[in-house]
């Protein structure tokens, strides 16, 4: 089975962080997400949620691509854990700040 460049690079990662394939993913998640909400000036951050969530999708993709071309199938629940590593803490900020949008706006405290 040869390794694709994408995956060698993945792999370097992992061993140079320390860190399983499961932390990156939070790490680049969160990583994305406040990187972006830093752009927009923290006035949006369902943005950060979008790009962290467009960005998930493109690693996934390349994951699939592998996938077929290493195991003739795509491991599709590998890729749903993954996007849900990843997204797990952006959609937590988000859905809190919507939550505090709401209550600013009806006149809770």
């Amino acid at each position: 089975m040869d390794i694709s460049t994408a995956q060698s690079i993945k792999l370097s990662i992992v061993s140079a962080s320390g860190l399983s394939k499961d932390a990156l993913h939070i790490y680049v998640g969160m990583t994305v997400y406040l990187t972006l909400i830093a752009i927009t000036r923290r006035h949006k951050p369902y943005m950060g949620w979008l790009g962290v969530f467009i960005i998930a999708c493109a690693g996934e993709w390349v994951d699939r691509r592998d996938d077929i071309d290493s195991f003739g199938y795509w491991r599709w629940q590998a890729s749903a854990h993954d996007m849900l590593n990843t997204l797990f803490w952006p959609t937590v900020l988000t859905l809190l700040w919507l939550l505090k949008c709401r209550n600013k706006a009806s006149g809770r405290p």
